[in-house]
Formats: C-alpha cells, structure tokens, sequence
C-alpha cells in the first residue's frame, strides 16, 4: 500500500527537486566562495594579520565556503522545524519524505527482496554473456556455411568414390536399397535443413492486447504467452522456445522444433549410413596409407591417393558428426517424450525441487503421455501421417497456435512456465 509521501513524489518530480537542490547549492556555494574572497581582500588591504590569510591555498578558502553553508542549511532547517502549524513546517515534511523516498530509490538500485546469489553472478557476467549472444549472432551464418560446405563435402566424396564401388561390386538387391535409401536421407536432411533454417520459430502478437500470458517480459516488457521465453540473440520473444541453434542461425521454436528435431534425427541416420557403407573402403585406404611411410611405398597414382585420403576424411566426419549430433538427438527425443523443451527442462528441475520441499509432487502440465506426446509433435492425426508427415517431407504446420496449450489438469498451485 502506497503512503501519502510516495504518491506525491512521483519519478518527474524526484528528478526536478533533486536539480533545484544540486542548483541552490552550487549558487550558495559561489556566493559564499566570492563573499569570502572579497572579506579576505579587504583585510590583506588593511593591514594586520591577513597576510597570512591572503597567502592561504584555495582550499582552505573552499572549506570556510562550505562550513558557512552547511551553518546556513542547519539555520533554516530549525527555523522551519520551530515553526510548528505554519507553511514551513509542510515545507519541512515535504523535504524529509523527499529524503527518505530518495534514499530508498537508491537503495532499491543495488538491493531489493529478491536479490540473491543467481542475480549478483548474472550481474557479474552480464559482459561475457554479452559478448557470446553477439558471437554467435554474427557468426551463425559462418556456422550455416560450414554445414553446407561438409554436408555437400560428403555427398560429393560418396557420389565419387563410394556408389561406384557399390555399383560394381554389390548385388542388385543391395544396389537398390543403397540407392533408395541414400537418397531418400539426402532429401530429407536437405528438406529439413532448409525449413529448420528458414521457418521463423514464432512470435507472440505484439498489436492484440487479448493475448492470454503468465507474466512480462523484461526485456521486450511485453505480455509473455505460456511456454514463451526471449533469446537474448536473437533479442525477441520465441513463442515454445527450446533454444537458439547457432548451426541454423535461428532460434528453435513453435514453428520449426519438429524441422530441426527431424534435421538432428535424419542426419544422425544419414551419418551412421555413410559410416556403415564406407568401412571396408576406410579400413582400406587406411591400410594403404599406413604402408606408404615404409621403406618401399607402393606405386599408387595421384588418383588413389586422393581417393584415399577423402575416403578417410568421410568416415572420420560422419562417424564423428553420429556419436555427438546422435546424443543431442536422443536428449530431445527424450524431453519431447516428456512433453518439455530445454528451457523448461531447468525451470522444471527446480520447480519440482521446490515443490519437494513442501511436501508436493510436481506434474508437468504439457505432459499427456509419451504416445500423445510424440503425435503432437509431428501433428499425427490418422496413421496415414505417420508415412506423409513423419517418414516423408511435409511442411504442415504444428498443432495449436503456439499460445494456448492444453494442460492435463488445473493445478492450483501457481508455477513459473
């Protein structure tokens, strides 16, 4: 509740006392610098004993300023306290309770009830944090350019060296299913690749002021939707966010979580096959390799050679883009099952954790079962989709409006989201 002294003073008003005090302190300071200088004038004039006050530094002639102006403050200061039911006594209230609203506004700078440890470290590497959005702002689209540049790398180094061999040393059935199913990966991951990069993840409407939303955001100061958090990158709120891909230069949201989740899984895939299919030839080139730095190399032409050396670079780059980019697959194929993001993830550790503490079990709102969890995603709704819409490239769009969300249950007890 609001106390008479701080619905008077308002910030405007704070602003334009503070420089009418700042102002007659300064003119009361000049006219006391200057009247002391002309007294000390007169008395070096004079004779006696100022010359020794005329020979005194300009500090000292500060200080004597100062002290008579502090003795004037004080003065005036009991003049209007004395004055007890007249306009001096307002006027002496009114200068108190501009003190103390002064002084707590200052206070609440540096110190208020919330303030904790997690705010003075994010005070403390606010410069860093600064410094890695703005890193990763400008240097996304290198990360695209190198993922396109290895991507293509690869499908160039197969098309030249590993579907030849395929083609005349495989059987026909096996010819087929190498061809089918190589190429039925590229055109996914491209597919996906293309829509997780250019597919904006989703924004809360900023003209409608009917939007439903569980706080403010205090970045964009803005209505925040549930499930909505800002990216400090991309610098807007992202309405699901799960986080911001620096490899898409976009942030992954409502609108394109299910392109990057089937970019990550289609690629895991498409890696772990050019893996599998280029073993003998790796372990070949390989052996080839090793036996070129003894005493007597075998004679191989400059084509081998490159052959050789691309053979291994493609099973190195894919064996090794499988086991990292496989884990982030799973990790998000496990919070989808879940019915979370990786934001929320966090958020919901420490709900849950407090909820424990008070006795509670914490149950995820978003979380309608691992089946249900899964076709929402994919927006399955018949089992014809599970082909057209999972297996095969679809840019349908995602279940809901990214705003409202369905919740399992109403629960009582508030929880950030």
């Amino acid at each position: 509740m609001e106390t008479p002294a701080s619905v008077w003073l308002r910030y405007e008003q704070l602003l334009f006392y503070a420089a009418c005090v700042s102002h007659c302190w300064s003119v009361c300071l000049c006219v006391c610098v200057c009247l002391e200088g002309r007294r000390s004038r007169r008395r070096a004039g004079g004779g006696g004993g100022g010359g020794m006050r005329l020979g005194s530094s300009w500090r000292w002639q500060l200080s004597r300023a100062m002290r008579q102006a502090l003795r004037w403050c004080r003065l005036c200061r009991r003049r209007n306290v004395g004055r007890v039911g007249g306009g001096g006594g307002r006027l002496g209230a009114r200068l108190t309770a501009l003190w103390r609203y002064g002084r707590l506004l200052l206070r609440s700078l540096y110190y208020n009830s919330l303030s904790d440890s997690d705010t003075l470290l994010d005070c403390a590497f606010e410069p860093v944090y600064w410094i890695v959005d703005n890193v990763t702002r400008w240097f996304g689209v290198v990360f695209v350019c190198l993922v396109v540049l290895l991507t293509s790398s690869v499908v160039i180094i197969v098309y030249l060296f590993v579907l030849p061999t395929i083609l005349a040393t495989y059987p026909l059935h096996w010819i087929a299913w190498h061809l089918c199913c190589g190429h039925w990966l590229l055109l996914l991951v491209v597919f996906h690749y293309y829509k997780a990069t250019t597919t904006s993840p989703g924004h809360p409407p900023k003209d409608k002021r009917d939007v439903p939303s569980v706080s403010v955001c205090k970045k964009c100061i803005t209505p925040k939707p549930p499930r909505t958090h800002h990216c400090s990158i991309c610098s807007v709120c992202v309405l699901k966010m799960d986080h911001h891909c620096p490899w898409l230069n976009n942030c992954v949201g409502h609108l394109n979580h299910r392109y990057f989740f089937s970019f990550c899984l289609y690629m895991t895939l498409g890696c772990m096959y050019c893996s599998i299919s280029s073993r003998n030839l790796f372990l070949e080139a390989y052996s080839v390799i090793e036996t070129s730095f003894q005493a007597t190399p075998p004679d191989t032409s400059p084509r081998e050679s490159v052959a050789h050396k691309c053979i291994i670079f493609l099973w190195v780059l894919t064996s090794s883009v499988a086991v990292a980019l496989g884990g982030l697959t799973l990790w998000h194929a496990k919070l989808i099952s879940r019915g979370e993001t990786s934001v929320e993830r966090h958020i919901n550790r420490k709900e849950a954790r407090r909820l424990q503490e008070k006795g509670k079990v914490f149950r995820n709102p978003f979380h309608h079962g691992r089946l249900n969890n899964w076709k929402l995603f994919f927006g399955v709704e018949t089992r014809r989709h599970w082909l057209t819409r999972v297996l095969l490239p679809s840019s349908h769009p995602p279940s809901g409006d990214g705003i409202m969300w369905d919740c399992t249950f109403t629960r009582s007890d508030p929880m950030a989201i």
